[in-house]
């Protein structure tokens, strides 16, 4: 983490490409990793928009809130980026990262221009609604029609620096489709789970299915064996990463009380929380006891008064 804002941007496939990517997911969320980098590096790069190298984390999700394909990359960024000739810190503008208008056209040629390559190679699958596809001009049908869409990219304008990005990389990096706090009910072979309802002004909804379709949904969000879903572009790519950010770290001020920033104010309560007995030792929850319930042999409870 370094000491300044960070901005996230989720790129977006169209719901024309979500059954091509499933039935070759390897290729298309590769193309996918590769278009959004190629991207946000090149359009960085440009002066007229912010004329340094970006470094940046991307993780893949597969799922929107009724469990169903949308493939979508998030893009957590520094709002900077190192100098052309790495000698100094170019901060983005407070507004906004990079302009919205051009990373969307952008990665729409660039995806699609990978994905005519792929196809141009043999590397793509169509088996089952998607046979039709495989002939040349459908195929360059079904391009054209894309290119024709407006592609959805979301950029949060730059906010607050390291410990709100902590919240945000916990948040979206090892996630899986569903967790198991919006399960409400699993009864007579139903699934019961809360969704928001984006279109609703994020009202929360409940939606039931049977089994079998609730396990159909989850497992379309498994990866192929071995793919990698979190990756590191720019300045933070794997082989350059330590003295890179090492070099940007030299070129910022220093985070003041970088400790004390990762925690909410609610952590710092408990982390703060003194006995009120004898008001110095610090209260530690081990457990928690329904009333009634009676300790199970063995337990003891003790007083920590360090």
């Amino acid at each position: 983490m370094l000491p300044v804002p960070y901005s996230h941007v989720v790129f977006t496939l169209p719901g024309e490409l979500s059954e091509l990517a499933l039935q070759n997911r390897r290729i298309v969320y590769s193309i996918l990793f590769r278009a959004v980098s190629e991207t946000l590096l090149t359009i960085a790069a440009d002066p007229r928009h912010l004329g340094a190298r970006l470094g940046f984390l991307a993780v893949l999700h597969t799922w929107n809130q009724k469990l169903l394909h949308h493939p979508h990359l998030h893009c957590l960024i520094p709002a900077g980026g190192l100098s052309p000739d790495r000698k100094c810190w170019v901060p983005s503008r407070r507004r906004f990262l990079l302009p919205v208008a051009v990373l969307r056209k952008m990665f729409r040629g660039k995806f699609l221009s990978f994905l005519a390559a792929a196809f141009r190679k043999k590397q793509l699958r169509f088996p089952g609604r998607l046979t039709h596809l495989a002939d040349t001009a459908a195929f360059d049908r079904f391009l054209r029609q894309l290119r024709g869409k407006t592609w959805v990219v979301y950029a949060k304008r730059p906010f607050a620096g390291p410990a709100h990005i902590i919240k945000y990389l916990a948040r979206y990096t090892h996630r899986v489709a569903i967790s198991n706090g919006r399960l409400t009910e699993i009864k007579n072979g139903r699934v019961t789970f809360r969704w928001r309802d984006s279109a609703d002004s994020n009202q929360q909804k409940l939606m039931t299915l049977d089994s079998i379709s609730f396990i159909r949904r989850f497992l379309l969000h498994i990866l192929p064996s071995g793919f990698v879903k979190i990756r590191h572009f720019g300045f933070m790519a794997n082989r350059n990463r330590r003295e890179a950010v090492a070099l940007c770290r030299s070129l910022l001020p220093p985070l003041q009380d970088e400790g004390a920033t990762f925690l909410t104010e609610n952590q710092r309560r408990a982390v703060d929380r003194k006995c009120p007995f004898c008001k110095t030792g610090t209260l530690r929850l081990i457990g928690r006891m329904p009333p009634g319930e009676i300790l199970p042999t063995g337990i003891v409870l003790t007083v920590d008064s360090s």
